[in-house]
Protein backbone atom coordinates (compact mmCIF):
# COMPACT_ATOMS: atom_id res chain seq x y z
CA UNK A 1 0.00 0.00 0.00
CA UNK A 2 0.97 4.06 -0.31
CA UNK A 3 -0.16 6.51 1.93
CA UNK A 4 -0.12 9.93 0.01
CA UNK A 5 -0.52 13.00 1.72
CA UNK A 6 -0.83 16.33 0.32
CA UNK A 7 -0.26 19.87 1.71
CA UNK A 8 0.02 23.93 0.32
CA UNK A 9 -3.71 24.35 -0.67
CA UNK A 10 -5.30 27.75 0.78
CA UNK A 11 -6.93 31.05 -0.48
CA UNK A 12 -5.31 33.14 -2.35
CA UNK A 13 -6.16 36.29 -4.61
CA UNK A 14 -6.45 36.28 -8.32
CA UNK A 15 -2.62 36.57 -9.61
CA UNK A 16 -1.10 35.19 -6.33
CA UNK A 17 0.81 31.68 -6.21
CA UNK A 18 1.02 28.89 -4.55
CA UNK A 19 3.00 25.01 -4.11
CA UNK A 20 1.43 21.99 -3.67
CA UNK A 21 3.34 19.24 -2.45
CA UNK A 22 2.54 15.33 -1.91
CA UNK A 23 4.72 12.59 -0.17
CA UNK A 24 4.50 9.32 -0.85
CA UNK A 25 5.03 6.83 2.14
CA UNK A 26 4.24 2.95 2.67
CA UNK A 27 5.42 0.06 0.16
CA UNK A 28 7.41 1.57 -1.99
CA UNK A 29 9.52 0.29 -5.11
CA UNK A 30 9.49 2.59 -8.13
CA UNK A 31 6.87 5.32 -8.83
CA UNK A 32 6.24 5.71 -12.35
CA UNK A 33 3.27 8.29 -12.93
CA UNK A 34 2.99 11.03 -10.28
CA UNK A 35 0.02 13.55 -11.07
CA UNK A 36 -2.16 16.16 -10.22
CA UNK A 37 -6.05 16.30 -10.44
CA UNK A 38 -8.37 18.80 -9.61
CA UNK A 39 -12.23 18.82 -9.34
CA UNK A 40 -14.98 21.86 -9.11
CA UNK A 41 -18.16 21.93 -7.69
CA UNK A 42 -20.96 20.16 -10.00
CA UNK A 43 -17.42 19.25 -12.50
CA UNK A 44 -15.81 16.06 -13.19
CA UNK A 45 -12.34 15.02 -12.05
CA UNK A 46 -9.70 16.51 -14.92
CA UNK A 47 -5.39 15.97 -14.97
CA UNK A 48 -3.79 19.26 -14.15
CA UNK A 49 -0.54 17.85 -14.50
CA UNK A 50 1.96 14.78 -14.92
CA UNK A 51 5.38 14.06 -14.69
CA UNK A 52 7.16 10.40 -15.01
CA UNK A 53 10.23 9.14 -13.18
CA UNK A 54 12.40 10.63 -15.80
CA UNK A 55 10.68 13.82 -16.03
CA UNK A 56 8.54 13.67 -18.87
CA UNK A 57 5.63 16.30 -17.72
CA UNK A 58 2.29 16.91 -19.44
CA UNK A 59 0.18 19.82 -18.81
CA UNK A 60 -3.80 20.48 -19.65
CA UNK A 61 -4.00 23.54 -21.89
CA UNK A 62 -5.28 25.45 -19.26
CA UNK A 63 -2.72 25.75 -17.28
CA UNK A 64 0.14 25.46 -19.45
CA UNK A 65 2.43 28.75 -19.05
CA UNK A 66 1.36 29.27 -15.44
CA UNK A 67 1.59 25.78 -13.28
CA UNK A 68 4.77 23.60 -12.86
CA UNK A 69 5.21 20.23 -11.75
CA UNK A 70 8.63 18.51 -9.96
CA UNK A 71 9.32 15.45 -8.47
CA UNK A 72 11.64 14.02 -5.88
CA UNK A 73 12.47 10.93 -6.51
CA UNK A 74 14.59 10.71 -2.94
CA UNK A 75 11.94 11.93 -1.48
CA UNK A 76 9.00 10.12 -3.67
CA UNK A 77 7.07 14.03 -3.41
CA UNK A 78 5.45 15.72 -6.07
CA UNK A 79 4.81 19.65 -6.68
CA UNK A 80 3.02 21.71 -8.29
CA UNK A 81 4.18 25.14 -8.34
CA UNK A 82 0.96 27.64 -9.27
CA UNK A 83 1.27 31.05 -10.73
CA UNK A 84 -0.91 33.98 -11.94
CA UNK A 85 -3.48 31.82 -10.06
CA UNK A 86 -7.01 32.78 -11.32
CA UNK A 87 -10.52 32.33 -9.70
CA UNK A 88 -11.24 29.37 -12.24
CA UNK A 89 -8.48 27.46 -11.10
CA UNK A 90 -11.08 26.99 -7.67
CA UNK A 91 -11.08 23.58 -6.87
CA UNK A 92 -10.22 20.35 -4.77
CA UNK A 93 -6.53 19.55 -6.30
CA UNK A 94 -5.65 15.57 -5.79
CA UNK A 95 -2.41 14.22 -6.00
CA UNK A 96 -2.00 10.53 -7.60
CA UNK A 97 0.85 8.36 -8.25
CA UNK A 98 0.43 4.69 -10.04
CA UNK A 99 3.25 1.54 -9.36
CA UNK A 100 2.99 -1.44 -10.46
CA UNK A 101 -0.30 -1.08 -12.45
CA UNK A 102 -2.00 0.20 -9.20
CA UNK A 103 -3.51 3.99 -8.96
CA UNK A 104 -3.25 5.62 -5.44
CA UNK A 105 -4.64 8.62 -4.38
CA UNK A 106 -4.86 11.44 -1.68
CA UNK A 107 -7.20 12.89 0.30
CA UNK A 108 -7.38 16.32 -1.55
CA UNK A 109 -6.56 19.63 -1.01
CA UNK A 110 -8.49 22.92 -1.14
CA UNK A 111 -8.08 25.81 -3.31
CA UNK A 112 -9.64 29.15 -3.63
CA UNK A 113 -9.11 31.56 -6.09
CA UNK A 114 -10.39 34.52 -4.50
CA UNK A 115 -10.30 38.51 -4.16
Amino acid sequence: QVQLVESGGGLVQPGGSLTLSCAASGTIFSINFMGWYRQAPGKQRQLVASITYGGYTNYADTVKGRFTISRDNAKNTVYLQMNSLKPEDTAVYYCKVEQRGYGYWGQGTQVTVSS
